[in-house]
């Protein structure tokens, strides 16, 4: 059982289709109405089909007020930190603070070396990671002194100037699932951010790797707490009856998703299907049930799911 206390969010997984742009831009516009906190897009450079990421962002940003925005997740490989750090601080002075950095170390490397990427091998891909998180918070570390110099073996800063400052203390949220990347995560990031259906087990994963990051938190000083456990969950529908995770009536989803919450530390949950009027369901009647019924089973004194009856008295 983990329960790592964190605020609860809820948002949507789009996919950026060039040709159904319009249908992209609409589920994000429904999610901003409906009241939930994020609005993510798939980043592949790569892919032909889809509308660059980055633009894409730009342009849902100006459409919408309140909703943070975010790639889910920005392939690394294509795009060069430092860029990245001053894209990112332009877009979220821009959005009144509404923009936050999901990460990849990279995948697809035929697509990526065929767009003038570099080909990496997972191990380099860490290690470039690294070295690309440094960069991007020290430009963006406008009170720190001197400029920002970085001589690594994937990347080469030097003398770069700092800013501009980011409206607000932008989230770095990594796509991580294996354990070089899983400890990475755990030491230096601000999230971790899967997809349910890449996890070797699904919801049964999410023990394993949990643990991992928290071991690697608590190995850099830090506490597990520090890490925002997100999830992606590609398959979801609302139908009469249970077919699965997020896939039956309403009151299955507010279940299942305060289980989520309160038995796997997961606070985020951003769902696909790019369905505008699931988005608006999703923000108006399913969020605000989840939030209620986890205060309800957070409040002081009440025994928890999942929690041993001993150890619920002892609390």
């Amino acid at each position: 059982m983990t329960d790592y206390g964190h605020d609860l969010k809820f948002g949507t997984f789009v996919t950026p289709s060039a040709q159904g742009a319009q249908h992209a831009i609409d589920v994000a516009v429904a999610s901003d109405r409906a009241g939930l906190d994020l609005v993510t897009f798939q980043d592949h450079p790569y892919q032909a089909a889809f509308l660059d990421t980055s633009t894409l962002l730009a342009f849902v940003a100006a459409r919408t007020e309140r909703v943070h925005v975010s790639a889910n997740v920005a392939s690394l490989p294509l795009r060069p930190p430092a860029v990245l750090a001053r894209a990112a601080a332009s877009l979220d002075i821009l959005s009144g603070g509404r923009f936050e950095l999901g990460l990849g170390a990279g995948a697809f490397w035929d697509g990526i070396a065929a767009m003038g990427g570099r080909r990496l091998t997972p191990g380099q891909g860490v290690d470039a990671l690294r070295e690309a998180i440094a960069i991007i918070r020290d430009l963006w570390d406008v009170d720190a002194s001197g400029r920002v110099s970085h001589h690594g073996r994937y990347y080469d800063v030097a003398g770069a100037k700092r800013g501009p400052r980011p409206a607000h203390d932008i989230g770095i949220w990594i796509g991580s699932y294996q354990p070089r990347m899983l400890a990475l995560t755990g030491e230096l990031g601000d999230g971790w951010l899967p997809t349910l259906e890449y996890l070797p087990r699904g919801v049964a994963s999410l023990a394993d790797h949990n643990a991992r990051i928290d071991e690697a938190a608590v190995a850099a000083g830090r506490s597990p707490a520090d890490v925002r456990r997100l999830l992606n969950v590609m398959r979801v529908g609302l139908s009469p009856v249970s077919r699965g995770l997020l896939e039956g009536p309403v009151e299955q989803w507010v279940d299942q998703l305060a289980t989520l919450a309160l038995e796997h530390g997961v606070t985020a949950v951003l769902i696909g299907g790019d369905d505008p009027v699931l988005a608006e369901r999703y923000g108006a009647e399913i969020a605000p049930a989840v939030r209620e019924l986890v205060a309800t089973e957070r409040a002081p004194g009440r025994l928890r799911r999942g929690e041993p009856v001993e150890a619920g008295r002892a609390g």
